[in-house]
């Protein structure tokens, strides 16, 4: 079985303003609301590509609710933990204005809370996938991640992280399957600065180094590079296409990464199952469809 865990789930409402004004009424013109957070992107995108998942995490009121009701409606099984005060986030993301987002905070998550999710991870089995995806609320201990990897080490679970900064460098100890850092995210762990495929491959062998066994850099408009565990390296370049809508293209990849890996174990097969996830869903209104993917990977095979 796979998991995920989203933390802070939220409720994603994109909208589109013709020539936002800053201090006046403006009104939509195009309008979208989904469930959000990285980990129940993951969850979808699996979902859309024929891949059973179980989503994790908190929720809370109204918008909880609706993020449940939601992801069941799509066929995704949920085992949220409810919190009895506050709400689920709420995120405004203002796609005429690329990049201008507006994230919500979430509840408070106590400690009776995160011990409730231990226990349902305590039950995983060996043979069992486990994505940690994402930030983590202020009110939650900001070393959970590496508390979850050390709780499940050598349980023979496979673990996949889609963090920044110290949330991704505390847990390499426990050698995770795959991590997903994007070239920013790469750069400010060895305070440099990364921008071409080639200038990323001797940083993610460092990570490798301390403990990642498979290692994958999403790299936006310059594609993505892939250095794995059998020593090799993959560098694709982005595909051709319209950016539409990048929010969960990160996401994306790593849920193609993982559904090409669990269908042939081969690295090349899953490199180019993850580029063409995430290229389909940033050129997409919401996150990508099998026949997207489909259509991209076939590029990307030739």
């Amino acid at each position: 079985m796979i998991y995920t865990v989203t933390f802070n789930p939220s409720l994603d409402y994109i909208v589109a303003v013709e020539d936002f004004k800053l201090g006046l009424t403006n009104r939509a013109s195009s309008e979208l609301m989904l469930p959000g957070g990285k980990g129940i992107n993951v969850s979808i995108v699996l979902q859309n590509l024929g891949i059973d998942s179980t989503a994790l995490g908190f929720t809370a009121g109204f918008v909880g609710a609706e993020i449940t009701r939601r992801l069941q409606e799509m066929g995704i099984r949920t085992d949220f933990i409810p919190i009895s005060e506050g709400n689920s986030r709420i995120n405004v993301k203002l796609k005429s204005i690329d990049g201008t987002e507006i994230n919500g905070l979430g509840p408070q998550i106590g400690e009776d809370a995160v011990a409730l999710l231990m226990e349902r991870l305590d039950t995983l089995k060996e043979g069992d996938i486990l994505f940690l995806a994402g930030s983590i609320p202020v009110s939650m201990p900001d070393d959970i991640y590496r508390v979850i990897m050390s709780r499940l080490a050598g349980r023979g679970i496979m673990t996949v992280v889609d963090a920044s900064r110290d949330l991704l460098v505390k847990v390499l100890e426990y050698h995770p399957f795959l991590i997903k850092p994007n070239h920013h995210e790469l750069g400010e762990i060895f305070g440099v600065t990364l921008r071409g495929r080639d200038e990323v491959v001797p940083y993610g062998r460092k990570l490798q180094e301390m403990g990642a066994r498979n290692v994958l850099i999403s790299m936006a408009g310059e594609g993505a590079v892939l250095v794995a565990e059998d020593g090799s390296v993959r560098q694709e370049p982005a595909p051709e296409g319209r950016l539409v809508n990048g929010v969960g293209a990160g996401d994306s990849m790593v849920a193609g990464f993982v559904a090409g890996w669990l269908e042939r174990r081969d690295y090349t097969h899953a490199f180019h199952m993850g580029v063409a996830a995430g290229s389909a869903s940033a050129f997409s209104e919401a996150l990508c469809t099998k026949a997207e993917v489909d259509a991209l990977y076939a590029r990307l095979a030739q």
